[in-house]
């Protein structure tokens, strides 16, 4: 359902969540290891996200990318549609164009239950809220940080 673009994203915004606690400014290699991604791709990420407040930006030798309480405001669903559009959550799962209750495709009623409770979630819960959630249940956002015991 999300495309790798957006998956990137969020754990690229969620790393910067995460660290927000340590007041420090991250580069775009830095955060492309921290989360398992490619430079080239997260560097084409990050730009909009910060244009689009998302996180937060500095240029210059001592710049890079960070992420504030009010970037914190935010909610994943702010992040999905400023790399996809709007319509990400309405799309048919087999990406169908007819698809609705109208004219179901065949997983329509199985997945449309999932796909609104997890819209629920994106839309209702902050980053900032994100970010506990990683702190408290020990998430990872990388599976290099399967490899950091006690790091996560």
């Amino acid at each position: 359902m999300l495309t790798n673009a957006s998956k990137y994203a969020i754990r690229a915004v969620l790393f910067l969540a995460k660290c927000s606690k340590d007041n420090k400014k991250y580069g775009v290699k830095a955060i492309a290891e921290e989360v398992d991604v490619p430079v080239h791709f997260i560097a084409k990420l990050l730009q909009p996200l910060a244009k689009g407040g998302i996180i937060s930006s500095v240029k210059g030798p001592h710049g890079g990318f960070y992420f504030t309480p009010e970037n914190g405001q935010h909610n994943v669903c702010d992040i999905v549609h400023l790399i996809e559009g709007k319509s990400i959550f309405e799309e048919c799962f087999m990406g169908l164009p007819q698809c609705g209750d109208a004219n179901p495709c065949p997983v329509h009623y199985i997945v449309a239950p999932f796909k609104e409770e997890m819209l629920k979630k994106f839309k209702h819960q902050t980053l900032s809220e994100f970010a506990k959630e990683i702190e408290r249940d020990g998430s990872y956002l990388s599976v290099l940080d399967k490899d950091k015991p006690g790091d996560k």
